[in-house]
């Protein structure tokens, strides 16, 4: 029992005075960054406030329903194109801007398969 009350006592002579105390650098530290951090809420906070309540377009007419079967059937107008599809008429009404077909003999080797 004596040699552990020993060794305890050297392992606690060990230990240097300031193992545990923070230091005058350690403080500036800690004041810098949590002036950084209330920096950038305020920051954050001032763009946030420049975001709109919605990025729905404000110059969209509201599409008022002639009839009541128009509510349950959407209104008859155009369906909406497909992806690419404005740029395909455009093509087709431009015959120059598309190469026609090849023909089978180009005079390139077929690939075999």
């Amino acid at each position: 029992m004596t040699g552990a009350w020993t060794v305890l006592a050297a392992a606690q002579q060990q230990v240097p005075e300031d193992v545990g105390k923070a230091g005058p650098l350690g403080l500036l530290l800690m004041v810098v960054l949590l002036i950084v951090v209330l920096g950038l809420g305020r920051s954050m906070g001032r763009h946030i406030k420049r975001v709109p309540v919605s990025f729905d377009p404000a110059d969209q007419p509201v599409a008022v329903p002639d009839s009541p079967a128009e509510l349950i059937d959407g209104p008859r107008s155009r369906p909406a194109p497909q992806p690419g599809q404005e740029l395909l008429d455009t093509l087709r009404r431009a015959p120059l801007a598309i190469e026609p077909p090849r023909p089978e003999d180009d005079g390139r080797p077929q690939p075999r398969g």
